[in-house]
């Protein structure tokens, strides 16, 4: 069961849906980084390594240290498929939906990797071992179509070889 957040202590509070180690980890990334020309985006990667996703009340946060208004950093948040605001599954899947590897079998990929974990896009699986993104290139396109998982990138991905792949991830968990 999820517990509950704790409450903001004012209508302005930054820390709203923050836990103090949270909060804490956030601003370790923003000190570390805000001084960067366009330190915006590196902060975002880094409250997503740090945490696993950016939680809506570390964008608060973000903007005060930034100077910015949270709609700016929102915006940011929402605009880029790469950023989540839930927490993902214990591995990440992002499925190239670009044009070559949609020329190459994306779209029935999707359909077989979809029904495979039980998951739409955005969504993460009941057990809570994979998260399934969408991605609009990953640069493989000569071996597509191509999946990320975490780190790992994977060309020419056939619905017998996410299968295999996915035997494998299952049993090393």
């Amino acid at each position: 069961m999820k517990q509950a957040e704790p409450a903001a202590s004012g209508p302005l509070s930054t820390t709203r849906w923050l836990s103090p180690e949270n909060h804490a980890a956030v601003l370790a990334v923003t000190a570390r980084l805000k001084d960067q020309p366009g330190a915006l985006l590196p902060i975002l990667h880094g409250v997503q390594q740090a945490l696993g996703h950016v939680p809506e009340g570390a964008i608060g946060l973000i903007a005060r240290e930034l100077n910015l208004s949270r709609a700016e950093v929102h915006g940011v948040v929402s605009f880029y498929h790469f950023f989540r605001t839930r927490p993902g599954g214990r591995q990440v899947i992002h499925l190239c939906r670009a044009e070559s590897c949609q020329a190459m079998g994306a779209v029935a990929l999707e359909a077989h990797v979809k029904q495979r974990l039980g998951v739409d896009f955005h969504e993460t699986t009941a057990d809570g071992a994979f998260t399934l993104e969408p991605v609009y290139c990953l640069g493989n396109c000569a071996c597509s179509p191509a999946m990320l998982v975490d780190e790992t990138l994977h060309g020419r991905v056939t619905p017998a070889s996410f299968d295999a792949w996915l035997k494998t991830a299952r049993e090393a968990s």
